[in-house]
């Protein structure tokens, strides 16, 4: 008896080279998955090239292997019938076919979803979401700075839920397109601009409850004038951060019952002119409105639910200004304040015009170097070269001038001192809407929020009694 009419189903899949094709492609790729998993598995795969090779090239040829083996046996089909005239026991060929359908579909399952799984971790991995995609490196970079490092992506960005994933991989399919055709945004809105902002109720608050008290906190602020000795001096303040039913800061804005909705003009809602404060406990409601609008304004524009990201909107991607990122290297000792100029030096190469990230690179060392070899040539070689790398890093970390990201493109709304902050409502000037009412405004009074123990000191005793005598 002919052999391939006892192996007929053997016959069908070796009649036609698209059907073998399928064939090479599912084992090379099932092959290629089973030596790549324990490797990922153990963590070696560091490079987000890689893991997209890993997780998106290979299912990819996998499941263009599956489809290509019935369309060679459709296309084998006519020839095939014909050398199978007579085929033995169709009952054993039909269990023999049954058998190795589901043998073939199970292993396809286990393939189809620990590849999917694992493309899934990848894609909300903090190294696929930063330094796969070029677009996203400011915000890759300055996540790597304190204090939210170590929080994913993900935790912050999407919504939890089946939901929220599908929302998170279709707003990912469309940024994906925007790279492609070379359509995205110069430079890169932030969440709060584009409007694609997650809850901070599903996000922040899952690690920050808002009933929990946080007192008060002491904050010592170092400045460093640009004078030759880069002399320093020293804010200490009591932040009355509060919160839950400890009032302050977070129990005025976020406390129970308190719901605070405002309308904003701009996309980056950094002009206010009109706030509503609820408060569900006492019924008490009042609203506000800037001294330049007319009434009703607040109707034809955006309103927004006041949440945490409204004053924390640089929590995980904080941009500084030169001359903070120089005080706060003083302050850490990366930089030697012992340097005459420093200070004034560093700014000036700082704030400088670059064409890119390169030349800047190259430049400041090269300017750190010059002016201390031309005014100050004692100057210790370690500590200039030093100086210089640090300068560079700093302007590295805030200036990417290829997606027009330079100083203060990123504004942070905590505080007031390096943006309105606060003040785009705590400016004096929102006044209550109601005519048969006191007159009353948005208190501008600075020691509802901290209360000011030293201001622009050389040297306040406050840091001796807490024990801060070399800060």
């Amino acid at each position: 008896m002919n052999p391939e009419k006892e192996r007929p189903l053997l016959h069908v899949l070796g009649s036609s080279w698209v059907s073998m094709l399928g064939v090479f492609l599912v084992t090379t790729a099932a092959c290629s998955w089973l030596f790549v998993l324990p490797v990922h598995i153990r963590g070696h795969v560091d490079n987000p090239y890689i893991g997209i090779l890993i997780f998106f090239a290979i299912p990819v040829i996998f499941f263009l292997g599956l489809a290509l083996i019935p369309i060679g046996i459709a296309l084998g089909k006519k020839r095939v019938s014909a050398e199978l005239s007579t085929v033995p026991d169709r009952k054993a060929l039909a269990r023999r076919f049954a058998v190795f359908l589901a043998v073939t579909t199970f292993v396809n399952i286990v393939i189809g979803s620990q590849v999917t799984y694992r493309a899934v971790e990848h894609m909300e991995s903090v190294q696929f979401c930063g330094q796969t995609c070029h677009v996203m490196q400011p915000e890759f970079t300055a996540h790597l700075l304190p204090s939210h490092q170590k929080v994913a992506c993900v935790e912050c960005h999407v919504v939890p839920g089946a939901a929220g994933f599908v929302q998170a991989k279709m707003a990912g399919t469309r940024q994906l397109m925007n790279v492609v055709l070379n359509s995205y945004p110069r430079p890169i809105e932030s969440a709060i601009e584009d409007n694609r902002l997650a809850p901070s109720a599903d996000t922040c608050e899952q690690c920050h409850a808002r009933t929990e008290d946080n007192g008060t906190r002491v904050r010592v602020i170092p400045a460093y004038k640009d004078d030759q000795a880069n002399t320093v001096s020293y804010t200490v303040l009591n932040m009355k951060v509060g919160g839950g039913t400890g009032g302050g800061i977070h129990g005025a804005h976020m406390g129970a019952g308190i719901h605070i909705r405002y309308a904003a003009v701009d996309r980056k809602r950094q002009n206010i002119p009109w706030v509503e404060y609820k408060n569900n406990v006492t019924g008490e409601t009042r609203g506000y409105l800037a001294d330049t609008e007319k009434p009703g304004l607040e109707s034809a524009l955006p309103q927004f639910e006041m949440q945490c990201a409204d004053c924390h909107n640089r929590a995980a991607h904080s941009f500084e200004l030169p001359s903070r990122a120089i005080d706060r290297s003083f302050a850490s000792g990366e930089l030697p304040a012992s340097m005459p100029f420093l200070k004034k030096t560093g700014l000036a190469l700082l704030k400088a015009a670059y064409s890119s990230r390169e030349e800047a690179a190259r430049k400041i060392p090269e300017g750190v170097n010059l002016f201390y070899r031309s005014q100050y040539p004692d100057a210790s070689s370690k500590n200039v070269a030093a100086a210089g790398q640090v300068i560079a890093r700093i302007y590295s970390e805030n200036v990417f001038p290829d997606l027009k990201v330079g100083w203060g493109t990123y504004v942070n709304n905590l505080g007031h001192t390096d943006a309105p902050g606060c003040f785009r409502c705590h400016d004096g000037s929102h006044t209550n809407m109601d005519p048969k009412a006191t007159r009353k405004t948005i208190t501008q009074d600075c020691e509802m929020c901290h209360q000011p123990v030293a201001v622009e000191e050389s040297s306040p005793d406050i840091l001796t009694t807490l024990g801060i005598t070399n800060h």
